[in-house]
């Protein structure tokens, strides 16, 4: 239990030291962006499905 505790504030201490001397930037603008995963919407192309669509099986008995 001491190691874990002594182990756990050094972490701690680490991690707050590496908070204060690493500045923060401020955002670029107060505009909204869109996420980065998100694609603008006139990009999207239709999607064509081959074969019969995914069911789970349920009922592990019945095959």
């Amino acid at each position: 239990m001491l190691l874990l505790g002594t182990f756990t504030l050094l972490s701690m201490a680490a991690a707050g030291a590496v908070a204060v001397l690493d500045p923060a930037s401020p955002p670029a603008n107060a505009a909204v962006r869109p996420a980065p995963n998100q694609v603008p919407a006139p990009d999207l192309t239709p999607v064509r499905i081959v074969g019969t669509p995914f069911v789970p099986n349920t009922n592990p008995r019945q095959r």
